[in-house]
């Protein structure tokens, strides 16, 4: 059998495949290699043009995008490179920061009670005396923590490791103190104090008495504080413990304190006016070139005068002053030579004038008693004391207080017996005559006439506006009935 053979036809190729492997063709493909490299070869060491934004680093290990001003930018086509170094001393950095967010405190509350001191409440929440001691030795602006008192507040901001990192010492809403740890490795703290200032508005307000003071006070939504102000600024010329009649008026013209667009409490009485028994007396607040705030009448004579007329802010009377009193002990007719001031057992007793301590004492009759001598001409005695504040031979202030209520000696309950002297003879402290005000000095003249001024025209207006306010609603209600 004839065994059959077979030859693959010759592939034909593409003119342009001739081309591309012809000897000629790929000779000069290797030059154009060469060129380019060269080219790039010798770009790459020339000088960067100042012109080229776009900063090329080639150790590079971190990538952020940014503009050629070097300010973050959205734009991904223009990289800046970190380095490694770079990049750890930035890590460093921030491991080493200071000022660790308060978020990441545990906070810790307590509020100063009776009786405790920073040892105690440190105790509290777990820290110790050494603590104690880290805090106060830090500032003199930790002084404070040693005077604190019930009511205030102590915030404690402990670290992750437990170390107290932060004290926050709130004394009222407009004042506190921070205490920061300075850092790990420091055993100090550094300490600030803040002081806000509120918002000051005047405000007015006035009342008629059908009772007491208080409830007037209260009816015109005064804080006790204020009423209290209101005797001792009168209380040279009223005796607000005996004198005090249904009918007597009121006006005053003070300070209102905001925080926040809230009311947080009132500040000082501008202007007053105290009409008792059909006499009105009036004062304005002043404060001098020295920087000493006191009380005046428009006219310039100081509300502040020798004798208080009651050495007590609040009482009442339990028997007033008759040389023929029969004795309540006794049930005769003795020489009351003085007035008795009831009031709670513990009240403070003033001295009623500047003086000096002559006698300071215990006898039968007249209990715990304290004698006090004002210059040549008067002398004060104040007796049935519970406890007694001074001592024989001291010296004393108008309204210092010489002891307290009580009912020692020949004294059916607590209560104040007072006695007034002139020249050694017995007078009404009520009614006895006092030592006129001295007048503002006249280096002052000038501006006192100018500050008060607004004042008492403020205090006048309000008084016409209520007036006027009271007149029309009373004319609606009589139309109304008719």
């Amino acid at each position: 059998m004839t065994q059959a053979s077979f030859k693959t036809p010759k592939q034909e190729l593409s003119p342009l495949q001739r081309l591309l492997t012809s000897r000629f063709v790929t000779r000069g493909l290797l030059v154009l290699g060469c060129c380019v490299f060269v080219v790039i070869l010798a770009t790459s060491f020339m000088e960067p043009n100042d012109d080229d934004n776009t900063t090329v680093q080639v150790e590079s290990v971190a990538v952020s995008f940014q503009s050629s001003d070097d300010t973050p930018t959205e734009n991904p086509l223009v990289a800046s490179v970190q380095t490694t170094e770079q990049q750890a001393v930035q890590e460093e950095l921030t491991a080493t920061d200071p000022a660790v967010p308060e978020e990441t405190f545990t906070w810790k509350k307590q509020i100063v009670r009776s009786g405790d001191n920073l040892t105690a409440i440190f105790k509290r929440v777990l820290l110790g005396s050494a603590d104690v001691h880290r805090l106060m030795s830090s500032s003199p602006l930790a002084k404070p923590l040693s005077n604190m008192r019930p009511g205030e507040e102590l915030r404690f901001g402990f670290a992750e490791n437990g170390t107290l990192a932060q004290l926050k010492y709130t004394k009222s809403r407009l004042e506190s103190y921070i205490f920061k740890s300075a850092d790990d490795k420091s055993s100090t703290y550094m300490a600030e104090h803040i002081i806000r200032e509120p918002e000051i508005t005047t405000a007015y307000r006035e009342s008629t008495i059908e009772d007491s003071l208080f409830l007037a006070g209260d009816r015109a939504q005064l804080p006790h504080n204020l009423i209290m102000e209101i005797a001792n600024i009168f209380g040279w010329d009223v005796d607000f413990a005996l004198d005090i009649r249904k009918g007597d008026h009121f006006a005053i013209l003070f300070e209102e304190k905001f925080l926040d667009g809230e009311k947080i409490g009132t500040g000082n009485i501008l202007a007053a006016e105290f009409t008792n028994q059909g006499r009105t007396f009036k004062a304005v607040r002043y404060v001098d070139s020295q920087g000493k705030a006191n009380y005046f009448t428009p006219e310039g004579l100081s509300m502040r005068k020798a004798f208080l007329r009651a050495p007590l802010d609040f009482t009442r009377i339990s028997s007033n002053f008759n040389l023929r009193r029969k004795h309540p002990i006794h049930k005769s007719i003795r020489a009351h030579r003085g007035v008795d001031y009831a009031a709670p057992r513990g009240t403070p007793i003033f001295s009623a004038g500047d003086g000096k301590v002559t006698a300071s004492g215990y006898s039968k009759a007249n209990g715990n008693y304290v004698f006090i001598q004002h210059g040549q001409r008067y002398t004060t005695k104040y007796l049935h004391l519970n406890k007694r504040s001074v001592k024989t031979g001291q010296n004393v202030r108008q309204r210092q207080v010489i002891g307290t209520v009580g009912s020692t000696g020949y004294a059916t309950g607590p209560h104040l017996h007072y006695e007034f002297l002139v020249n050694g003879v017995h007078q009404n402290p009520r009614t006895v005559s006092l030592p006129q005000a001295l007048p503002i000095d006249d280096a002052e003249r000038s501006n006192f006439d100018t500050a008060t001024a607004s004042l008492t025209n403020q205090l006048a207006l309000h008084k016409q506006s209520t007036q006027l306010a009271m007149l029309t609603e009373k004319d609606q209600q009589s139309t109304s009935t008719q």
